[in-house]
C-alpha cells in the first residue's frame, strides 16, 4: 500500500497572494522532437511559461571540428524562427511565434544545450584542442546572436567516460572548454549590454563526479543542472527506482545513486555552493520486463516494456503512464520516498517513476537544503490532456506541485500536524508577525529572496508569537519557519 502524503495548504492572514512566476529556478528541457508528439500539442503557444524560469532547448550537435549544428532542421526552423509567413516568401516568419520570443515575452530565458547522451562523443576532442575550444566559444555566440538565447547550456555526457571518447584528460580540458566559452558569451553579451547565462548539465554519479574539477568548474558555470535521474532502470539485472529521494533499501553497490547522496556529495565533499545547484526531477518513468513476478528488487530480464509504452520506447512519459494506470497496482517505497507499478494480471512489467507526492517531497528537499531550484526533463511529460487525443490541455500537475512547494502554497508533511501557525500582514511594509497556538522552545526564522539567497535568520525561544523586519528591497521573499521539535512551515510574503 502506499503511503499518502499530506499536502496541508498554508492559509495567510489577509490576501492570499497567488504567484505569477517561480519562487525558485525552475530549468525545462524542451526537446525538439516533442514538437512533433501529440499533433503538436506542446508547441510554443501552449506552453504554459509562468511555470518555468529558464527553458533549455536541445538538443544540438557539437562536430568534430568545434562548430555547432541543429538536429532538425524542421523542427528547429519553427521552433526557433516561429510560424512562417509564406505569403512574404520562404524566409519570413510571423513576429512573436518562435519560442524565444513568446517565452522572451514572459520574462522567461532559453538557452541552447548542447550535447546530449547521443551527441556528447565530440566534446573530447574539442576540449583538447585550442583551436578547436574556440572555433567551439565563437560558434556558441554565432548561435546567440542569430536566435536570440540568453546564453549557453553544455550537456556533456561526461568528461572521463570512455565510451563516449572520454579519457582522465577531459577533466583538465573541461575547464579550459568552459574558460573559453565563458569569455566568449560574456565578451559578446557585454558588447549588446546583455548578461549570459552558462549552465551545465552535471551525473550524479559519484564516480563521474570524480572527473571534474569543481572548484574550478563552479566559477565558470552560473548554474550546474545535475542530472538525479536514470539511476536504475531496464539496463540493469534488478528491478529499482529511476529517481529515488533517497537511498533505496537495496542499492546494488551503488549507495549514491539517490537524490539526497548526489547533493550532499556536490555540496558538502566538493564544497559546491547549494545556490548553483538545480536538482533535477523527472517526468518521465522507466519500465523493465521481469523473469518472474514484477516486483521492486526483483530479476530484470534487461528490457523495457516497449509493448505496453510503445510511444516513449518503453521510457514513458508522465502523461503515458497515467494512460495505462488501470494495467498496474500501485505502490509507494517509504524509504526511497517514490512511487513504483507492478503489472497486474500476466503484465511482467515494473515501472519506476515519478507522481505528485513524489515530486513534491524533492521540491521540498530542495527548499530545506537551499538549492537553486530544479531542472526537469522533460516539460512536455506533464501536458496532460483532457482526454487522450484530445489535444486539450486540461493541467500540468507535476510542475504545479514543484511551484506550489516553492512559492509556499503547499506544506509537505508525513503527518498531520496539530500545531496552527500564522503569518502576517502580507502584504507589508516592513514589520511581520508569526503567530502559533502554543509555545515553542525554539523558533529558527530563515528569509530568502526568489534566487533562493538567505537575506536574514533569526531564532526565537520560548514563545508563541515573534516579529521581525525584512530591511530589504520590496519583493517577494520566502519565510521558512522550523520548530525544534524538526515541523517545517514555508510562507511566501510580499514586501511593498
Amino acid at each position: 500500500m502506499r503511503k499518502t502524503i499530506l499536502l496541508t495548504v498554508i492559509l495567510f492572514l489577509g490576501k492570499l497572494i497567488i504567484a505569477q512566476s517561480p519562487c525558485k529556478e525552475i530549468v525545462g528541457y524542451y526537446p525538439n522532437w516533442q514538437w512533433y508528439d501529440r499533433s503538436h500539442l506542446v508547441n510554443p503557444q501552449s506552453i504554459d511559461y509562468s511555470k518555468y524560469t529558464i527553458i533549455n532547448y536541445c538538443f544540438m550537435r557539437p562536430e568534430t571540428d568545434g562548430t555547432i549544428s541543429l538536429t532538425d532542421s524542421w523542427a528547429d526552423e519553427n521552433l526557433l524562427l516561429g510560424e512562417h509567413d509564406w505569403s512574404q516568401g520562404n524566409d519570413t516568419y510571423y513576429p512573436n511565434t518562435s519560442l524565444i520570443d513568446i517565452a522572451h515575452n514572459n520574462d522567461v530565458l532559453v538557452l541552447p544545450s548542447i550535447g546530449g547522451w547521443t551527441l556528447s562523443s565530440n566534446f573530447p576532442a574539442i576540449a583538447a584542442d585550442a583551436t578547436k575550444r574556440a572555433t567551439f566559444a565563437q560558434a556558441c555566440v554565432n548561435l546567440i546572436n542569430q536566435y536570440n538565447f540568453d546564453g549557453i547550456d553544455i550537456d556533456w555526457e561526461y568528461p572521463g567516460y570512455e565510451e563516449h571518447g572520454g579519457s582522465s584528460a577531459d577533466k583538465d580540458n573541461f575547464n579550459l572548454f568552459l574558460q573559453e566559452i565563458r569569455t566568449a558569451i560574456d565578451n559578446y553579451g557585454d558588447s549588446i549590454g546583455k548578461t549570459m547565462y552558462l549552465t551545465a548539465a552535471v551525473s550524479a554519479d559519484p564516480a563521474k563526479m570524480e572527473d571534474v574539477d569543481w572548484p574550478v568548474v563552479s566559477q565558470y558555470l552560473d548554474i550546474i543542472n545535475l542530472m538525479t535521474y536514470d539511476f536504475y532502470g531496464a539496463f540493469d539485472s534488478q528491478t529499482n527506482h529511476n529517481a529515488p529521494l533517497y537511498k533505496p533499501d537495496q542499492d546494488f553497490g551503488h549507495p549514491g545513486f539517490n537524490l539526497d547522496s548526489a547533493v550532499t556529495k556536490l555540496t558538502n565533499f566538493y564544497n559546491v555552493n547549494p545556490n548553483k545547484i538545480t536538482a533535477g526531477v523527472a517526468f518521465y518513468g522507466r519500465s523493465a520486463k521481469t523473469s518472474g513476478t514484477p516486483d521492486l528488487f526483483v530479476a530484470s530480464t534487461g528490457q523495457g516494456d516497449t509493448q505496453t509504452f510503445a510511444d516513449d520506447d518503453g521510457t514513458p512519459l508522465y502523461y503515458n503512464v497515467l494512460e495505462n494506470m488501470s494495467l498496474f497496482d500501485e505502490h509507494w517505497d517509504d524509504i526511497a520516498k517514490v512511487p513504483y507499478l507492478t503489472g497486474k494480471d500476466d503484465l511482467l512489467t515494473f515501472v519506476s517513476y515519478d507522481d505528485v507526492q513524489s515530486i513534491s517531497l524533492k521540491a521540498q528537499y530542495i527548499v530545506d537544503n537551499n538549492l537553486r531550484g530544479a531542472i526537469i526533463w522533460e516539460i512536455t511529460g506533464d501536458y496532460i490532456e483532457t482526454s487522450p487525443g484530445s489535444g486539450v490541455i486540461e493541467s500540468t500537475v507535476l510542475v504545479d506541485a514543484i511551484n506550489d512547494v516553492f512559492c509556499g502554497n503547499t506544506n509537505i508533511t508525513e503527518e498531520k500536524k496539530d500545531i496552527e501557525i500564522s503569518c502576517y500582514p502580507n502584504p507589508t511594509n516592513e514589520k511581520v508577525f508569526i503567530n502559533f497556538n502554543e509555545i515553542q522552545d525554539k523558533i529558527d526564522v530563515e528569509i530568502t529572496n526568489i534566487l533562493g539567497e538567505t537575506v536574514s535568520v533569526f531564532e526565537f525561544n520560548n514563545t508563541d508569537i515573534v516579529d521581525f523586519n525584512i530591511n530589504n528591497k520590496n519583493g517577494l521573499y520566502i519565510i521558512k519557519v522550523k520548530t525544534n521539535k524538526g515541523l517545517t512551515y514555508s510562507f511566501k510574503i510580499i514586501k511593498r
